[in-house]
């Protein structure tokens, strides 16, 4: 049960982290016990274990008196949340259970979560043909933010947490923008936008919607200057050209394309069909995550494999074309498969499906194949009451549904070959997979294409630690090669870096690596660097699986060894 002791909180985590209590805010502490309300807040309703908390607070060495530390720290809170309380009286708000603790209150008394559910009700309005429904819900969500998420807060939990965060405030901000161009709203626009180009600079759909923007509000000479700024840019930074939807649009512009121009002066919006009130609208359910920033290399597997399911495809009532990326934590075997999907959107017109089966227990126990169908099902508009109680039942009305369209369908960290085949449907769909295991039996008696995953090459490893971390690494070449290289070559590795990069803003690239090399040569064998690189990543995900037998990593050691 929640209780709040008849004085109820509100609690800010997108900026600098506060309380209120009834309109007074509650002073917090000192930075670190600020950091453990954070966490707390962040799971609202939840325990949390003791050893959980000094993991999030301390990263490299955990000093011995951490857990005595968190104990204080959460007296503190104590103190300040309940002034009222006497010492011997348990806790109303923030209590104590099973060797942890848990923040007793209404996650949505939380602006971070108030933001993702308000976020999740704009997309669904989106799907559902309510345009100007989500453009209120997305506005709704921006307005919680007031500065970077858990700003001042120490610790690798609010490194990590900044940034997903960061990242689905930008993803909100280009939805939103996309759908206020739908609705023919475009100077109302530019502003937000023109902010979070400014925020991120390397993030080309930001820089798309404002080109287009710019010009559909009648200003095409901005529009034109944006991309020659873009191109500037990115050729400084990166080497590179820009991509090739913000190279079209600089075609289209230049041209006065009849679309743009027939925009530019004000036609009415589009009218959105919807489908009969009650009636479910399973003509085109739009799932698919949001590209990950910064996706850098991997085109020849790419082509490789769009060319293969291409190939296989043919047309309706062709074989079910199907693709599984293998591989270890943190070498992107998601974003790469959201790349692919993304490329391949056009062939699939009848809309994506995707579920994420838990099979890295990320996300609490992964789902059995009964679980994932009824989530597809689901999403397909099947209704509770008409859901077929077991897998045979469920894997046949799945797919009589797919029987005959074309779907893209992409189930990301299955866990075994037999969790994934009643999740195939027959036909002209497609299915795009992700697992930590080689399902060679999928080849050998399904057909599916299997493509291991392996790190990145270095200079395309360069470009992803440049685009994160942006001026941070000009004139400082070499110290960044061999940071790039200590990170052996895994994505993740490489934005936990830059979190800690970021981090440290005073402390020089060289130095940061210098410590980094030395500890790694004292501490780890190569093959033992590489396990530790992979327990590293697992903590930041949350997988948190055993390291294997032949390698012990002392998961204090962990940052040490890869980011200190």
């Amino acid at each position: 049960m929640l209780a709040t002791s008849g004085e109820p909180l509100r609690i800010q985590l997108l900026g600098p982290v506060r309380v209120w209590r009834q309109g007074q805010e509650v002073p917090l502490g000192p930075p670190k016990q600020r950091a453990v309300l954070a966490l707390l807040a962040s799971r609202a309703g939840e325990v949390v274990g003791v050893d959980n908390i000094v993991d999030g607070l301390w990263a490299g060495d955990i000093p011995q008196t951490a857990t005595n530390g968190v104990h204080t720290y959460v007296a503190g809170l104590r103190r300040a949340l309940e002034p009222g309380r006497s010492r011997r009286e348990a806790g109303a708000i923030l209590t104590s259970v099973s060797g942890g603790y848990c923040l007793r209150m209404d996650p949505e008394q939380v602006d971070a979560t108030l933001f993702t559910r308000r976020h999740a009700r704009a997309r669904r309005e989106r799907t559902g043909g309510s345009p100007d429904e989500a453009v209120r819900w997305y506005e709704e969500a921006l307005a919680l933010w007031h500065g970077d998420a858990y700003s001042g807060i120490p610790g690798p939990f609010a490194a990590v947490e900044r940034t997903r965060l960061r990242d689905l405030r930008l993803t909100a901000v280009e939805e939103w923008a996309a759908d206020m161009l739908e609705a023919g709203r475009h100077a109302e626009a530019v502003a937000e936008l023109s902010t979070a180009v400014g925020e991120e600079p390397l993030r080309e759909k930001l820089r798309w919607l404002l080109m287009l923007t710019l010009y559909r509000s009648g200003r095409q000479a901005h529009a034109l200057a944006v991309y020659t700024e873009t191109r500037q840019l990115l050729s400084r930074e990166l080497g590179i050209e820009p991509g090739a939807e913000l190279r079209s649009l600089h075609q289209q512009i230049l041209a006065g394309h009849p679309t743009l121009r027939r925009e530019a002066e004000g036609a009415a919006p589009r009218p959105v069909r919807r489908p009969p009130r009650g009636t479910p609208d399973l003509s085109r359910p739009v799932q698919l995550p949001p590209l990950a920033r910064g996706f850098v290399g991997r085109t020849e597997e790419l082509d490789r494999l769009e060319r293969l399911l291409d190939d296989e495809r043919g047309g309706y009532g062709a074989s079910t074309p199907i693709a599984v990326v293998d591989g270890p934590p943190g070498v992107g075997k998601t974003a790469f498969v959201l790349e692919l999907a993304h490329r391949l959107l056009d062939r699939f017109p009848d809309g994506q499906l995707y579920v994420d089966l838990c099979g890295t227990g990320r996300q609490g126990r992964p789902l059995n194949a009964s679980d994932a169908l009824e989530q597809l099902l689901a999403s397909l508009g099947v209704e509770s009451s008409r859901m077929p109680a077991d897998v045979a039942g469920r894997t046949t009305l799945y797919r009589s549904l797919l029987h005959g369209r074309r779907m893209l369908v992409v189930l990301d960290e299955a866990l075994s070959a037999d969790q994934l085949r009643p999740l195939i449907p027959r036909g002209s769909s497609c299915v795009l997979a992700t697992s930590r295991q080689r399902f060679s039996g999928l080849a050998a008696r399904d057909g599916a294409h299997v493509l291991t995953m392996g790190p990145l090459a270095d200079h395309d490893a360069a470009i992803l630690l440049t685009s994160l971390c942006g001026g941070r690494l000009r004139g400082q070449e070499a110290a960044a090669v061999r940071l790039v290289r200590l990170c052996g070559g895994l994505p993740l590795a490489l934005r936990i870096a830059a979190e800690e990069l970021s981090a440290n803003p005073t402390v020089p690239l060289s130095a940061i690596v210098e410590r980094f090399a030395a500890a790694c040569a004292e501490r780890e064998s190569p093959r033992n660097r590489e396990a530790a690189l992979i327990r590293l990543v697992e903590w930041e995900s949350g997988t948190g699986r055993e390291t294997p037998g032949h390698v012990q990593v002392d998961m204090g050691d962990v940052r040490t060894v890869v980011l200190r």
